[in-house]
């Protein structure tokens, strides 16, 4: 049995497009000067904002497999990938 849609609130980052882009968004805001993100601020940026953990991952995934970030070598970062000329 479906749960009746009047009784399930949307979530704005269940799309892992939006997460992404959301994502993205915050990293550019919090951005250290060696060009790196703490994942752990990141991750309570975007939960802040409305996101879950499931949405997190999903959009981080998006974002590093579209090139626009990636992953520190020790994982408790991420960087912005340069933009494309």
């Amino acid at each position: 049995m479906a749960i009746p849609s009047k009784f399930v609130e949307p979530r704005p980052f269940s799309n892992p497009e939006a997460a992404a882009r959301k994502l993205l968004e915050i990293a550019a805001g919090i951005i250290d000067i060696r060009g790196r993100v703490s994942v752990g601020a990141w991750n309570d940026a975007f939960r802040k904002a409305g996101g879950n953990v499931a949405e997190y991952a999903a959009g981080r995934d998006r974002a590093i497999a579209d090139g626009a970030l990636r992953m520190h070598e020790c994982g408790g970062f991420v960087m912005l990938a340069p933009a494309k000329a």
